[in-house]
């Protein structure tokens, strides 16, 4: 008899957490819709968008062009993302959805960088791509793989990941889904060498294992690339 009980306890223990670990990375919506009034607003704190009224709602609300042309591209990375979320798109607020056009030239890279409140699966719309994450269990593990026009790949939420187009000769194109309408980006390098203010230098070269000549390279080498 203790052994049902134990049993029973435990089932309802799973029934209510199961919810909780099936969570998207967003809230669920309470409404049909919430078209977002004011997107740039600066004044505007929060945890999501205000709503236009419903009344005033239109069908043009719920259409986009913003992925027909490629985002504005890196001339050093030569990539460019377009990222369609709720300040750009006002009807994906409160979705739980954003959704990225990134373009590749030959040889273009997507650096390592972490969407901190999204999941991203990335379908390959044309050309080659390599792509990989580093997981923290198994630690520092690299799942990585070449895919091709047609193939999906699933980058999990927080986990460090890069895009890169090996061909010599030929672009790509991915279309990104992610399951936040603000997943956030941060890219590595860019947040080691060129955040603001900056890491304390003795920090980075005791991270690193440089000297000052090694480090101040570096730094200057992501300055470059984030300023063209």
């Amino acid at each position: 008899m203790a052994t049902v009980s134990v049993a029973l306890l435990l089932l309802v223990a799973l029934t209510i957490s199961y919810p909780l670990a099936c969570r998207a990375a967003d809230e669920d919506p309470l409404q049909d819709f919430c078209v977002a009034l004011n997107a740039n607003d600066p004044q505007i704190t929060i945890n999501g968008l205000l709503c236009k009224p419903a009344a005033e709602v239109q069908d043009a609300d719920f259409a986009s062009q913003q992925l027909g042309n490629p985002g504005n591209f890196s001339a050093k990375l030569v990539s460019a993302v377009n990222l369609a979320s709720a300040t750009t798109f006002g009807a994906l607020n409160t979705q739980g959805l954003s959704i990225a056009r990134i373009d590749f030239r030959p040889r273009g890279l997507n650096p390592p960088h972490v969407h901190p409140r999204a999941t991203e699966v990335l379908f390959l719309a044309q050309g080659t791509l390599v792509v990989g994450f580093v997981s923290t269990a198994p630690q520092n593990r690299l799942f990585s793989k070449t895919i091709y026009a047609g193939d999906l790949f699933v980058f999990p939420r927080g986990l460090p990941h890069f895009q890169f187009n090996p061909d010599k000769s030929k672009p790509a194109l991915a279309i990104s889904a992610l399951n936040s309408q603000n997943p956030g980006v941060s890219q590595l390098a860019v947040a080691l060498f060129a955040s603001n203010p900056p890491l304390p230098e003795e920090v980075l070269e005791i991270t690193l294992g440089v000297g000052d000549e090694e480090l101040d390279r570096l730094i200057k080498s992501v300055q470059e690339v984030i300023s063209m």
